[in-house]
């Protein structure tokens, strides 16, 4: 359900790309640190963005160092390093076990059950550091769950749900912010949520799984469908606007602006050439 919030690379400068990407792996190297090398597997772009944008706002004070590493030994890679990027490092792995745990549940995927039983033993850490945030995946997967067992008919409740989990991710702490950041995250999560639902309708309708789309009866309608794409995003880019941010503003706009429409309609595109 992740993999969509991730920038337009061709359209950023090359500092910009650097900085991204040293995000991005210090994510991964914290991952590992934290839980497995097995782990990092799981890390997605949309984790970059997080803590990113927590950077851009709070503005931490930062690490870095370059390093080779398992995944990239022959030539070593800038990392970066704050309490937001081992924030996003914890919340992939706790995301990551609950979809997993929601895959093995509810399909009896292999690979459902692997990553269960290697990311479960990490959880109980990560809960204590932030109850409220594991509480909302684990209830918002609950949820999905059983609107998708009722063959929910309404799109705007299952991708309430899945922006309500988002909403709380994206509060770090409670404070003057907490709201937009809320609220900014919930509009995010809506939209990932309706646009995996348009990339797997074909593949949904073919398997005769849940689909929001398949549900409402709208058939396929990729127009209709970027029209509710376009109003989540509004809302989330309207929020976001609100925050001040200076630091990496750049890379933010590109993957708010541009990188989630490229990533949706090439993964569209090749769903349909399938």
């Amino acid at each position: 359900m992740f993999g969509f919030v991730a920038a337009n690379i061709k359209e950023l400068q090359p500092e910009e790309k650097l900085r991204y990407n040293s995000v991005y792996c210090g994510i991964c190297r914290q991952i590992r640190a934290r839980a497995s090398q097995s782990a990092r597997l799981t890390l997605r772009f949309d984790m970059a963005f997080l803590s990113l944008l927590l950077m851009s706002l709070y503005e931490p004070e930062e690490h870095s160092g370059t390093r080779a590493c398992h995944l990239h030994p022959i030539k070593p890679r800038p990392w970066t390093d704050n309490v937001y990027i081992r924030y996003a490092a914890d919340m992939n792995v706790a995301l990551a076990y609950y979809k997993a745990l929601d895959d093995a549940q509810d399909e009896g995927s292999l690979l459902g059950n692997v990553l269960v039983k290697a990311l479960k033993k990490h959880l109980p850490a990560i809960e204590a550091a932030y109850p409220r945030q594991c509480r909302a995946m684990e209830d918002c997967i609950r949820e999905l769950t059983r609107l998708e067992q009722e063959n929910c008919a309404n799109p705007d409740l299952p991708a309430g749900c899945f922006g309500q989990l988002l909403g709380e991710l994206f509060v770090f702490q409670e404070d003057m912010w907490a709201s937009t950041l809320r609220q900014m995250g919930d509009a995010l999560g809506r939209y990932i949520y309706l646009a995996d639902a348009a990339m797997d309708f074909r593949r949904d309708s073919r398997k005769k799984q849940y689909n929001p789309y398949l549900a409402s009866g709208t058939g396929e309608n990729p127009a209709l469908w970027e029209q509710y794409l376009v109003l989540a995003m509004g809302r989330c880019t309207d929020y976001y606007e609100r925050l001040p941010l200076v630091q990496d503003k750049g890379i933010l706009d590109n993957i708010l602006y541009s990188g989630v429409w490229v990533e949706y309609r090439n993964r569209v595109r090749s769903k349909q050439d399938d």
